[in-house]
């Protein structure tokens, strides 16, 4: 008895990357790897779920401060520093695998930040008086609320509202993967089409598409993200757009994390402008320089003074809050893989991944009795598993969860049906 509570070794990150990339050489060919949902022995994963790694709140006080320029241009730099921040987590710290999520598991959390940033006063139509965060802005609270919604395809929708200030996002989270001998190319898929934020007073929607990135390093043993795509920021209420060109290595091969863009007015009804160069002279209002990594400035078309919109250098990802356990669902991330993550921490490996294996077979399990019975799956938290526009909509039992986070009262009753 006393062997079974041995910790045993803990793989370095070279003898990690290893067997991780062995794993891997089983999917060369393999046009979607993410679709393939495989499991990885728990001494490759980190010990946290994938619901509560993947949200775009690193920096919260970015989303609370959209919406506070009084200029159009000023919303869509805004708009755009959340962009920027959102990700810290990969600039910041090493890429990680958390564990796959089952079908009806769900994350909630929340953060009480201000809504001032540092910056704030380099953005047009914002009111250079108002206070920083270094001098104590308004706190506000921002909750998020997540859940998957399919298994095949693997895809999550997610809920962001900010109620003091009239500001929210929606999306569906779906990754596609290729392994091309030397990195993982990771791409929005098909469902994935971008974040969505809406500013309520002003009646705006701004649409944000995802980039291409790769997961390099596998060789030499160091994991890295990096991107060299385009992505876009639309309003179509205000006519404005924003292309972002990532570059990922500067001319001597060594990796600038550049960053070009312009903000431009454009057709809503003809968008087909999709690069920087083919943009008319005279629709552009700003154009953006900089590294995704630290400092990024934008600057008025016809003018040569560049305006910081914010330096990631100095920013890391804030923590979450997160209802207390005993109020947690058994189908909560948190929850419901906590005697994995426990086994991980304590390494033992041998019993995380028979826990974790368990949990993958309940789940083929009942996905086959499902089938069998006739019965179709369907969200607790969200209307339906995906929609044709990629915005999903809360269902009253979400708006209900919504609340509760807003309140701190998280009572729920456990789901009478859970895909896990």
């Amino acid at each position: 008895m006393a062997s079974a509570t041995v910790p045993e070794k803990t793989p370095d990150e070279s003898s990690k990357l290893k067997t991780f990339l062995s794993i891997l050489r089983k999917f060369v060919g393999v046009t979607d790897i993410a679709s393939v949902r495989f499991s990885l022995p728990a001494q490759l994963l980190e010990p946290r779920p994938n619901l509560e790694y993947w949200n775009y709140l690193d920096r919260p006080e970015t989303f609370a401060s959209i919406g506070k320029s009084e200029d159009e241009l000023g919303r869509m730099l805004e708009v755009l520093r959340f962009w920027f921040t959102k990700d810290l987590k990969y600039i910041k710290g090493k890429p990680c695998k958390p564990y796959n999520s089952t079908l009806g598991e769900f994350f909630r959390c929340s953060w009480d930040v201000s809504d001032q940033v540092p910056e704030e006063a380099n953005l047009p139509g914002v009111n250079s008086d108002h206070t920083t965060v270094d001098e104590g802005g308004d706190k506000v609270k921002i909750c998020y609320l997540t859940e998957q919604t399919s298994h095949h395809p693997p895809v999550s929708a997610f809920y962001i509202d900010c109620p003091e200030r009239g500001i929210s996002a929606r999306g569906f989270d779906q990754l596609s993967a290729k392994f091309t001998g030397t990195s993982i190319r990771v791409s929005p898929g098909q469902h994935n089409l971008g974040i969505f934020v809406n500013i309520e007073k002003r009646d705006e929607e701004y649409q944000l598409t995802h980039p291409d990135a790769h997961l390099g390093g596998l060789l030499r043993g160091a994991l890295s993200v990096t991107v060299a795509d385009t992505c876009y920021v639309t309003c179509p209420k205000t006519r404005t757009k924003a292309i972002l060109q990532y570059m990922e290595e500067g001319w001597i091969g060594r990796n600038q994390n550049r960053l070009e863009g312009v903000i431009f007015r454009y057709n809503p009804d003809k968008d087909d402008i999709t690069r920087t160069k083919d943009v008319p002279e005279g629709d552009v209002i700003a154009h953006i320089t900089g590294s995704w990594h630290g400092k990024i400035y934008y600057t008025l078309a016809g003018s040569k003074d560049a305006h910081l919109i914010i330096d990631i250098a100095p920013l890391t990802p804030v923590t979450k809050i997160t209802p207390p356990s005993e109020q947690q669902l058994s189908n909560e991330s948190l929850k419901f893989w906590s005697e994995v993550t426990d086994a991980i921490v304590d390494k033992q490996f041998t019993q995380a991944t028979k826990l974790k294996q368990d949990i993958e077979e309940r789940q083929r399990q009942r996905a086959t009795e499902r089938k069998d019975e006739g019965v179709e799956w369907k969200p607790r938290f969200f209307t339906g598993a995906v929609t044709p526009l990629g915005k999903p909509e809360l269902t009253p039992e979400g708006q209900k969860a919504l609340q509760g986070i807003r309140t701190g009262e998280y009572g729920l009753e456990e789901s009478t049906v859970q895909g896990a």
